[in-house]
Parts: structure tokens; sequence; C-alpha cells
């Protein structure tokens, strides 16, 4: 197992902090007086959800979901899984993906698929914590990210290693 002491710090707890306030800032003008539901992609988005959702001055419903494309430790399967979807009717709602990272898009490729095969939104948009534009397969994009990052395997602040680490409150790296 990894010790903390192993973590190199990358992003401060206040810098993410800043910027998911500038990140409700913009939101806060799009929607304004519009009712929008957050989907958030389980486990590693919560803090991010949570923390956006503080600054958010419009109607706000919370929705959450598990995928994964991570195998163990390191190493992501290159599938992704659909644990749990289950959600409201979204029809001519106003929806934004809430997710911790982008890298290969995997994910988030099989996750908009989905929900444009399911639903007919007034608007859906796609926002990551992070984006690792630099491991990117699938051809999908944010339409809203707070920082891009380097091909490092990164934890804390909703992200782990074997589960462990999510509750840091900053983002850091470990050497794999």
């Amino acid at each position: 197992m990894i010790k903390e002491t192993e973590i190199k710090p990358l992003i401060s707890e206040e810098r993410l902090q800043t910027e998911i306030k500038k990140l409700a800032d913009k939101f806060n003008k799009i929607y304004k007086n519009k009712e929008v539901y957050l989907i958030c992609v389980l486990k590693g988005s919560v803090m991010f959800m949570a923390d956006l959702a503080k600054h958010l001055n419009m109607p706000v419903k919370m929705e959450f979901i598990r995928l994964s494309s991570y195998g163990s430790g390191t190493t992501s399967s290159g599938k992704v899984n659909a644990v749990d979807i289950k959600l409201p009717d979204l029809n001519n709602k106003n929806v934004i993906i809430i997710e911790d990272i982008i890298d290969t898009g995997h994910t988030a490729k099989f996750l908009m698929d989905f929900l444009n095969h399911n639903f007919k939104f007034n608007d859906i948009k796609f926002c990551a914590l992070l984006d690792k534009k630099c491991k990117r397969v699938a051809n999908i994009e944010a339409d809203y990210y707070c920082f891009e990052v380097d091909d490092k395997y990164l934890v804390g602040y909703g992200l782990d290693i074997d589960g462990n680490y999510r509750n840091l409150p900053y983002i850091g790296y470990i050497e794999v």
C-alpha cells in the first residue's frame, strides 16, 4: 500500500476551491433561474460535485451513477462497466455530468452515448474536474474542466488508489 508520504502534492486545496468557484460562477450565468440536474459519476466525483453545488444559485437536483473502467491498482481495464445507472426522466431537462477526471475518454463517451440514446435534453454538458488530454483515445472532450493535467497517477479529492486517499483535501500524484 502507498504511504501518504509518497504522495507528491499537485493541486492544493485552495487552488481547487478557487477554480471550482469560478466554474460555478459560469454555470450561474448560463443556467440563471433554470433548474439543473447534476449527475455525479461515483465514487470519485462526490467531493467535486458537493463543493460545486454549494456555489450554485439555481434550483439543483442531484443524481448519482456508478461506472468503472479501472481494474485494480493503477491499471485501466479499457472496458466501461455500468455498475449502477438509475435515473429519473431527464427529457427536456438541463443536465450537467460531473466527473472527476477524463483520461482515455472511454467512460465519458460511454456515458454520453447512453444518455443521448435514452433522453432528449434541453441542455447537457460534460464537466470534469481534471482533463488528462494527453491520454485521450475516445473522441470526446469535456465542455468544462478546471485543470488540465499531465500523465501522472493522481490521488486525493475523490481520486483513489485501491479505494484509498479519496479523503485528501488536495490532489497529489504517485510514481507508478
